[in-house]
């Protein structure tokens, strides 16, 4: 593919209106392997300070061109086979790079099963369709008569396999194809209607609002289409894409190739008629419902992708001991102690409900042996009760009270990871040990659950499950490399989305933690197996060892600029240290002095910014948060009342809010700024986000609550 990056820099620079210097540079750095992360960190000069944002757009560009260039090799194979390909036909496969007209190329070529114009011309009936599309003879059906033979029994089926032979290779006509494409893009409607029977059925509730709809189809919102599209999938609704008028399209298509006012104008016209129902149409509407599947896709899982980074950069509490509780009130709640790290100190559970008296004097006492200084109570069922509860019991000392989303925890609980773990304890304890290390670093705990299990999106399900999956690694890897990782004390599953590793070197380098005790400098990377300088390169920025004796390695600064601060520090006559502690000494530093050919300013402004925080989290800091004590379930809702609630999830529509009552509000679009439309509801609100929200509509029925943030 290296022969094609001069090329794809081109098409990909003028697609996403980017320098074509910037994306050459870029496309050689990842044929060389390098990843976004690094490149957008590390590597600045040669994309020209292109964000991670651009650089996934032009990697996912690049792939799409990959794919065609695969592609374009698979149809000029196929088509030479046939003995078809021309010189001509080749060069404009070749200057093609748009998907749907290479197809459109194809497709007279392309393999089909036994169609009903290859029957017609078995039997011998493409004369008769040339002469007939011709539109110059007076009488087709005597001439038909000569084609009456064999499995051809009398002049009307001759005619009729003749308009079959007209209509797929009307069928096959670019220009044809494009003009119903216009009006699909333009005049495209989508109309949805409840399947026969199905209206009264449980099932078919959720999908009421869809009973019975059309829209124009470029109006028609990504979630609005997945919700379709699932009914659909179920066989509750029925889904079709047309134009606007079916009539219109018909007739201009009849314009396009009828040009005799005879008999076999009207054959051909009947020809058109018969493509457009027949082939033309069912065909331009499977692309388009992919296309709008696709675009809807994409919409759905950018909204997922973007929750789960603002759930994996949720602020940390940070290394404290932390108590987890699982709640539960009738079957207890499981209590785990841990420490500064995250290990496991120990477990037990209360009845709170049965045996309050003596859980509440428990809890205190837990807290004093083992130091607690905060607790995790995880927000699933009983959640607001057992806050309740903890809130009354009397600890010596202050302890801070959480509530912690415990999404996916079951998932976590049961798998092999928390199974390697705690191969002796079941799985209400990892359920418990994983709430409260949520609490201390949300971060290394939720990479150990597969991103769809996490729940905060729209329709993950619907969606192309590869794409997704593809989306959510790239947002789980961005987020890890953003905030860096403690090198001795990272799990394997937390290593493994570090830059350039990969699940073996994340295995090598615990392995070797193992064996070898902790690292004490970057440089000891390399002497992990199959730890190469390539990989070193890509990981080691993102590597933190806070009390490493050099205090780069403690940064963000790459080894491979070390020399430079070394110098800077040589140059004033300080030691590396004094530049990272003295303000007035950074501030003395011209950075204009260090410019070489590899090495500018965006690199050199990097490192004094890092100089001046090291090793600094980009995360916020917590805050605890309190629901209102008037209220504890839907019922106890009054409309009008204003409540505090915590952002749960974000959707293209509006956003979801726990209140405290077990069931989620949703803040429409419309209810979240006064006088302004919202276009994206990321732009007004973000994960975890503490709100005020004022009742409009409790619907018990249908288990809705309608909140507004305009109080």
């Amino acid at each position: 593919m290296e022969d094609h990056i001069d090329l794809f820099a081109g098409l990909i620079a003028k697609k996403l209106e980017l320098p074509v210097k910037g994306v050459t540079n870029t496309l050689v750095l990842l044929s060389e392997g390098a990843t976004i992360p690094f490149i957008a960190r590390y590597r600045k000069e040669r994309t020209g300070e292109m964000d991670e944002v651009f650089i996934t757009q032009i990697s996912e560009q690049f792939q799409k061109l990959q794919e065609l260039v695969a592609r374009k090799e698979t149809i000029l194979g196929t088509i030479e086979e046939q003995g078809k390909l021309t010189d001509e036909l080749r060069q404009r496969i070749d200057a093609t790079w748009n998907a749907t007209e290479l197809e459109d190329i194809y497709l007279p070529y392309r393999p089909r099963r036994r169609t009903k114009a290859q029957v017609a011309r078995e039997q011998g009936l493409e004369p008769l369709a040339e002469l007939v599309f011709k539109q110059r003879e007076a009488d087709p059906e005597e001439r038909a008569k000569a084609f009456v033979k064999g499995d051809v029994p009398d002049v009307a089926a001759a005619l009729e396999g003749a308009k079959y032979i007209i209509a797929e290779q009307l069928n096959e006509d670019e220009g044809a194809r494009n003009e119903l494409r216009t009006s699909f893009r333009l005049n495209a409607v989508v109309t949805c209607k409840v399947a026969k029977g199905k209206a009264d059925t449980d099932e078919a509730q959720k999908f009421r609002d869809y009973f019975n709809i059309s829209e124009p189809l470029k109006h028609c919102s990504g979630h609005r289409l997945l919700a379709m599209r699932r009914g659909e999938a179920a066989g509750i609704l029925k889904v079709t894409l047309s134009p606007k008028s079916e009539d219109d399209c018909i007739r201009r298509l009849q314009r396009r190739f009828v040009r005799g006012r005879n008999r076999c104008g009207e054959l051909v016209a009947e020809a058109a008629e018969d493509c457009y129902k027949r082939l033309l149409k069912p065909s331009i509407e499977t692309e388009f419902a992919a296309l709008s599947k696709d675009k809807a896709d994409d919409e759905a899982i950018h909204v997922f992708a973007e929750n789960l980074r603002q759930l994996l950069l949720s602020p940390p509490l940070g290394q404290k001991r932390v108590m987890g509780i699982d709640p539960g009130f009738r079957t207890g709640c499981k209590v785990v102690c841990l420490d500064e790290q995250g290990s496991l100190l120990h477990f037990e559970v209360i009845y709170p409900q049965r045996e309050y008296v003596k859980s509440s004097r428990r809890l205190p006492a837990l807290a004093e042996e083992y130091g607690i200084e905060a607790i995790a109570i995880g927000n699933g069922t009983a959640s607001r009760e057992t806050h309740d509860f903890v809130k009354r019991c009397h600890f010596r000392d202050k302890v801070q009270t959480f509530v912690v989303s415990e999404d996916g925890a079951s998932i976590y609980s049961a798998s092999k990871v928390a199974r390697d773990e705690f191969p002796d304890q079941d799985v209400t304890v990892r359920g418990a040990v994983s709430i409260g290390r949520r609490l201390m670093d949300p971060l290394a705990e939720l990479v150990k659950i597969d991103p769809k299990s996490i729940g905060v999106g729209q329709y993950q399900h619907d969606v192309d499950q590869a794409k997704l999956k593809e989306k959510l690694d790239q947002t789980v890897t961005s987020c890890v490399n953003l905030v860096g990782v403690n090198l001795n004390t990272a799990s394997q599953n937390l290593l493994v989305y570090v830059s350039g590793l990969g699940p073996q070197l994340a295995k090598n380098i615990v392995d070797y933690r193992r064996q070898h005790g902790s690292f004490a400098s970057r440089a000891q990377l390399k002497d992990v197996p199959r730890l190469g300088p390539v990989a070193y390169q890509q990981c080691a920025g993102f590597l933190r060892i806070p009390d490493a004796a050099n205090p780069l390695d403690r940064t963000a600064v790459h080894p491979e600029s070390y020399h430079i601060v070394e110098q800077m520090a040589r140059d004033y006559q300080c030691t590396v240290a004094d530049l990272i502690a003295d303000k007035q000494k950074r501030q003395a530093v011209d950075v204009s002095r260090y410019i070489t050919d590899e090495v500018g300013l965006p690199t050199l402004h990097d490192i004094m910014a890092e100089l001046e925080k090291p090793g600094r989290d980009p995360r916020q800091q917590i805050e605890a948060f309190e629901f209102d004590d008037r209220v504890s379930t839907p019922e106890d809702l009054v409309e009008g009342m204003v409540l505090p609630g915590i952002v749960t999830n974000i959707t293209k529509f509006g956003a979801f809010v726990d209140i405290g009552v077990h069931q989620d509000g949703l803040v429409h679009v419309s209810q979240m700024v006064k006088g302004r439309y919202v276009k994206n509801p990321l732009d007004v609100v973000k994960l975890h986000q503490h709100v005020q929200v004022k009742v409009l509509e409790v619907d018990l029925r249908r288990q809705r609550i309608s909140l507004s943030m305009i109080v």
